[in-house]
């Protein structure tokens, strides 16, 4: 956590280095605490890169904080195609745990290890074991009982979170949900954070009276930090080694990327390389510049697989910024589309692909960079 090591740059990426360099989101952080602590489970819905992993991060410090025996599992299954990697990659994450706790959790996890039968190895940088857990198609039911029976069986506090549960839906196994809502919820023990960035998904798996998870959770909506409480967050960093942060470059960064935590924050830590004072749009315009020459080569190919529909519709959402309508006539004359029926079937490869999204107030293209990149392109 924060104060073991130096930190040359405060604007973190990625990672989650405690309190002092993670910003607000305080009413967020105790509604949440509150709510695992009072027996209910919570889901967190925005699109990716708004700070769903650090939010989650925060919650299991201060949770920790309460009670340090308290055991806090994260795990990201975007990632995994099947039930066999979701139980791959919760057993690691599991073991891990168990070995982190030493010997007083191996008791009562010789019956998991047993049906997880982990491979063991060094990791030869750090000496630390790490773990392979690799489960067959026929042991699926066996070893996801077995994992939850340990964790309801230990005498602590069991935080898990999943992050992008939406993916479940993917699997091509049937009645997952349904599996997984039968060990949930009968956990008294174990307690869950559930987080996706596919809304209409997340609404409908939790949100549906036909579906398994429907009503067994708390719902929470992330919405972008508050732009004066993150500017005054950002100013600190640069006040405390004697430079300044001006408020119009920080709010033409904030409106650049619709106040989406991740843009924001590798802007600031290119600017906090560069000098201890930012009060030029010179300074601005040449990290942007900088930015978007890096990330070009991969937008350039991502580009190349996209028909000239799709691109062409792709670049009028990014040059109008969010359309209610894309098929409208007017949207469709302005940026010289084709037809409503052919602008339609590209809009939906662009949602499918997920490089455009689709909120309560129209369609934006979901990779605000790359939006800046298309308007230039």
């Amino acid at each position: 956590m924060a104060g073991k090591r130096k930190i040359e740059n405060p604007f973190f990426i990625s990672g989650y280095e405690g309190p002092d360099y993670f910003c607000d989101r305080e009413k967020e952080t105790k509604k949440i605490i509150e709510s695992l602590n009072n027996g209910f489970n919570i889901t967190l819905i925005s699109p990716r890169r708004i700070g769903k992993t650090g939010l989650i991060k925060n919650v299991f410090y201060y949770l920790k904080e309460q009670e340090k025996d308290a055991i806090c599992i994260y795990i990201d299954i975007f990632a995994t195609k099947n039930i066999g990697d979701f139980i791959s990659l919760f057993g690691n994450a599991v073991m891990d745990e168990i070995m982190r706790q030493k010997r007083s959790l191996y008791n009562k996890a010789k019956n998991l290890i047993a049906a997880l039968r982990p491979t063991v190895s060094i990791d030869a940088l750090t000496g630390s074991p790490t773990f392979s857990v690799t489960v067959q198609p026929q042991n699926y039911s066996i070893t996801l009982k077995s994992t939850f029976d340990y964790l309801n069986s230990i005498d602590r506090k069991v935080f898990i979170a999943i992050d992008e549960f939406q993916q479940i839906t993917e699997y091509p196994e049937s009645g997952i949900e349904a599996e997984l809502r039968s060990y949930i919820q009968f956990s008294s023990n174990v307690h869950f954070i559930f987080s996706g960035s596919k809304h209409h998904l997340m609404l409908d798996m939790f949100g549906s009276p036909k579906r398994p998870f429907y009503h067994s959770t708390e719902l929470m909506s992330i919405e972008p930090l508050n732009e004066d409480v993150y500017y005054k967050f950002a100013r600190n960093f640069f006040t405390t080694k004697g430079g300044d942060l001006s408020k119009d470059i920080f709010h033409q960064i904030y409106q650049s990327f619709d106040g989406i935590t991740w843009y924001i924050q590798n802007i600031l830590n290119r600017l906090y390389r560069i000098t201890k004072n930012i009060k030029k749009k010179e300074q601005l315009n040449a990290v942007m510049n900088d930015l978007l020459e890096v990330w070009t080569p991969q937008y350039a190919m991502l580009s190349q697989f996209l028909t000239e529909n799709q691109f062409r519709l792709l670049k009028a959402i990014a040059m109008e910024g969010k359309v209610e309508k894309p098929t409208a006539g007017d949207f469709i004359r302005k940026y010289s589309l084709p037809a409503a029926s052919s602008v339609r079937a590209a809009l939906t490869v662009l949602l499918d692909k997920e490089m455009v999204y689709e909120d309560t107030e129209g369609y934006i293209v979901y990779d605000r960079l790359m939006r800046l990149w298309l308007i230039n392109a």
